[in-house]
């Protein structure tokens, strides 16, 4: 079945739709996938996934491995995808504060908006001396178990906030289960200090903090994210020095772009 959060209408195409959802089943632990794994994922019929692949196939956006009988993304994939990085301008601006302020905690700082029930990276800077392990743009992050998902949630309206637990209820119903409790405090935290903090709920070794920007930039909700390692110290210490830091950095980026 798919989990589309949206009301009956005749202006939705459903078969463009279909299509989408199919090009969102890849992975990077899936970059390859046959029309058997696209009814699993999808719950649409065999015929009906027969002529995706085919269709999609044709247009270049997937590319047919006919040893393999399955299917990978093609180029004009990435070539979509290219405008919205070159249209936020916010990235190049930030990115000098972000490589500085990786370095001086020796941690990656990163930009995400939000997928559906993800939050996806568009921009990242990681420490040279940092022991994470490297983390591409377009990388996601799932939004209800992230300190980067947190603040998303933090800044948005309670419609829009709704409307994205009520996505993640339906489509990921584990994870759900297994975050939400933690929502509410996050919001009492965010109100209280402005910044959200995740202490390894989703990358175990990890303490991560994260502030959103004040405005919408291209009609989104962009938030900034910092991660150490946990190794670094306590978790109030480290979120004690990194909210103020990530905060400063975020408002730094603001008066930049003119948006206070």
């Amino acid at each position: 079945m798919l989990p589309y959060d949206i009301p009956p209408d005749k202006q939705f195409a459903s078969t463009l739709a279909k299509g989408l959802e199919l090009l969102q089943c890849f992975k990077p632990d899936a970059p390859l996938l046959g029309n058997k794994d696209f009814v699993a994922r999808t719950g649409l019929d065999k015929a009906t996934v027969s002529r995706l692949t085919y269709t999609l196939a044709q247009l270049g956006y997937l590319r047919h491995d006919v040893k393999l009988s399955k299917y990978r993304l093609g180029a004009p994939v990435l070539s979509m995808g290219y405008p919205l990085l070159a249209g936020m301008n916010l990235r190049q601006i930030a990115r000098p504060w972000m490589k500085e302020l990786a370095d001086e905690v020796r941690g990656t700082v990163s930009i995400g908006i939000r997928d559906r029930a993800d939050i996806v990276y568009v921009e990242t800077c990681r420490s040279e001396d940092s022991d994470a392990p490297p983390v591409d743009i377009g990388a996601p992050l799932p939004l209800l178990a992230t300190a980067i998902g947190h603040a998303w949630l933090a800044k948005s309206d309670p419609g829009e906030r709704d409307k994205a637990l009520n996505q993640i209820k339906v489509r990921y119903p584990q994870v759900f289960a297994e975050h939400a409790r933690r929502l509410p405090q996050a919001l009492r935290d965010f109100a209280a200090r402005g910044y959200c903090t995740s202490p390894g709920y989703f990358r175990q070794g990890r303490t991560a903090v994260a502030v959103p920007i004040a405005k919408h930039v291209n009609s989104e909700i962009v938030v900034f994210n910092c991660a150490v390692a946990a190794s670094s110290g306590s978790e109030q210490d480290i979120c004690r020095h990194l909210g103020p830091r990530l905060i400063t950095l975020v408002r730094s980026v603001e008066v930049a772009m003119g948006l206070l």
